[in-house]
């Protein structure tokens, strides 16, 4: 399995909905992250919307990942079928074999019926091209896993995020159990749950990787017998601080820790 870093290993960076930095990082900002930490993936999700880019900005994105090895992947949200016609033939222009979808938007929420139908519609498009539809906060990891399968095709596959699933109420030990067999990317993202100051409720928050909650080493030996999972990218959930200059550094050395703490589970 291949570790490599994401648009959402610097979400703040990238450009935060109403938080949107002076001098965001782009795609050649990534790929610059990708050769100073040494990394031979890099996964641009819909925080940095492809489909927004002109043709000629697709194609250098294209040919520098190409002349310095970087396995790209992409990402996006909101499915439907001309949405995942349109980002495969994206894929298919920068080279990337992996489409991670994520099933909803803002105004975009489709009933399971709705999805299996869309997936299925989708499978003859893939062409080469595998898609992980993420699990998110609404959909539990059964009802997704039934969904993917209702499919029928081996090109369509979950990507296992290790926190979104709490805004569910399920966390990675039992999503993973039921999506592990299915899963063809992950999304690394630790994080810590506490007890509010007057005990009632809690908090989730961000944590660098090894920092939190989540245990690398048994997340790995659930998903890698399966041999479906190829790559693994960091994810990252920094909490803002103000300045917002300081967010963005404390998320830059975050991602600094993490990678230095995930490498060894990684050949």
């Amino acid at each position: 399995m291949i570790l490599g870093i994401s648009s959402y290993t610097y979400p703040w960076a990238v450009g935060v909905r109403g938080h949107e930095p002076a001098c965001a990082l782009d795609e050649t900002g990534l790929l610059d992250r990708c050769r100073q930490h040494g990394v031979k993936l890099l996964q641009i999700g819909d925080n940095l919307p492809l489909a927004a880019f002109e043709a000629a900005r697709l194609d250098r994105l294209a040919s520098r990942a190409k002349t310095e090895n970087v396995r790209l992947e992409i990402g996006a949200r909101r499915l439907t079928v001309d949405r995942v016609a349109e980002h495969i033939a994206i894929a298919h222009r920068v080279g990337a074999g992996l489409l991670r979808f994520v099933i909803d938007d803002t105004d975009y929420h489709p009933t399971p019926p709705e999805v299996s139908n869309i997936l299925k519609r989708c499978a003859p498009l893939l062409d080469g091209i595998m898609l992980g539809i993420e699990n998110h906060d609404r959909y539990p990891a059964a009802v997704l896993r039934e969904l993917i399968e209702s499919a029928g095709s081996d090109r369509i596959g979950v990507c296992l995020d290790t926190a979104n699933s709490l805004g569910a109420g399920e966390g990675i030990e039992a999503v993973a159990m039921l999506l592990a067999p299915i899963t063809v990317n992950l999304h690394i993202k630790d994080f810590h749950i506490e007890r509010v100051a007057h005990l009632m409720g809690f908090t989730v928050t961000g944590r660098p990787a090894g920092s939190g909650m989540l245990d690398v080493p048994e997340l790995l030996h659930q998903v890698t017998p399966f041999k479906r999972c190829e790559t693994a990218v960091l994810e990252l959930w920094t909490p803002p601080e103000q300045p917002p200059e300081k967010t963005i550094a404390k998320e830059a050395a975050w991602a600094v820790q993490s990678l230095a703490f995930l490498r060894p589970y990684f050949s």
